[in-house]
């Protein structure tokens, strides 16, 4: 047993989920030595507190992973792209949250509690995070699969804003304003449209509104984040020929996504004995009781950790289905804090030698 605790670096500590990251570290239970803050440039030598202590932030270059152990990307595709190989060239493990290396099949996707094991079969020196949208639902589907084995998903997304970064919290927040006390709106075409102004990152307004549109134009009409909750499922469950048809909407919440899911099993399912599944499945609550209409939403799960899973039913026309709907935080579970699970993971590892 080495009584060495691993370094950690954090790229990315000054953005959105850097943030939320730093709050992760300071709460959760101590596995790391040093923790490096890393960033632009711009931010280096600012000063920031992780674990209770002021850590000044140092400008990313190469030199920042000697002697690092893990290094968590949370910085844009481009970023990874680039720096997370020279973080492994330099003898860390690279956890990257970006896109830049999910489907690469060198680059286990990780998500701990369905597939852990994967995190060592690393040959780049790279791990992957997958998108925020797949998290908010894999880790309660990877329960279910592991009980009636999955094959069929349809899945209709309700999107936050957040997941379009800040841009896309501060165009809700001023069109909320736009919008607000204003009694008449809602009534005419294109009046809310009138109203709002700015469209920031989305196609359509955001309040008062739902948006079926999220991700980047792809082949056939389909969106890119709606191939990620597709492409990033099979490969977390390692099920290749996994049927799955995504819908995703943006809606006008500020953080944490919501899911309904119809999911189709190899055989016929139970809705208590699923519900007690993902009753007993860590990183899983269970919110569900019609009598009092007690399910969850995204304003009562933002800031938690775990997925909160609701309205489930037995299909009525297929016995091997099941509904329901799931709701995780978008910034905790769907970047930083799985994220910080993967590289605590690896940290074992150092400890354990």
């Amino acid at each position: 047993m080495s009584n060495r605790l691993p370094t950690l670096a954090v790229v990315g500590a000054t953005g959105a989920v850097g943030s939320v990251m730093l709050d992760i570290l300071s709460t959760r239970e101590n596995v790391w030595g040093e923790i490096r803050l890393v960033a632009s440039p711009r931010s280096a030598g600012k000063r920031l507190t992780v674990r209770g202590e002021q850590v000044e932030v140092q400008a990313l270059a190469p030199e920042v992973f000697d002697d690092v152990d893990v290094a968590m990307f949370d910085v844009p595709d481009e970023v990874s792209k680039e720096w997370a190989p020279v973080a492994a060239e330099r003898g860390a493990v690279a956890v990257d949250n970006s896109g830049a290396f999910r489907m690469d099949p060198e680059v286990p996707l990780v998500v701990p509690e369905v597939n852990a094991e994967q995190a060592a079969n690393r040959p780049r020196g790279i791990i992957s995070n997958p998108n925020c949208t797949t998290l908010s639902m894999i880790v309660a589907l990877g329960a279910l699969h592991r009980a009636y084995g999955l094959n069929g998903l349809v899945v209709a997304s309700y999107q936050a804003a957040s997941g379009a970064g800040q841009e896309g919290i501060d165009t809700l927040r001023n069109q909320i304003d736009k919008v607000a006390g204003d009694r008449t709106l809602g009534d005419r075409a294109g009046d809310v449209r009138a109203a709002v102004g700015e469209l920031g990152p989305f196609p359509a307004p955001l309040a008062m509104n739902v948006v079926p549109w999220a991700g980047s134009l792809k082949e056939d009409g389909w969106s890119s984040e709606e191939l990620k909750v597709r492409n990033e499922s099979r490969k977390i469950l390692g099920l290749a020929d996994l049927k799955v048809s995504a819908t995703c909407v943006r809606v006008p919440v500020i953080t944490t996504h919501a899911l309904s899911v119809h999911a189709s099993f190899d055989r016929d399912v139970d809705a208590d004995a699923a519900r007690e599944a993902l009753a007993a499945a860590p990183g899983v609550v269970v919110q569900d009781d019609p009598a009092t209409a007690d399910f969850p939403t995204p304003a009562d799960v933002v800031g938690t950790d775990p997925t909160w899973v609701g309205r489930i039913r037995r299909s009525i026309d297929d016995p091997t289905s099941l509904d329901l709907f799931l709701c995780g935080d978008n910034l905790r579970k769907g970047a930083a804090l799985n994220t910080a699970q993967i590289a605590e993971v690896v940290a074992a590892e150092f400890t354990r030698g």
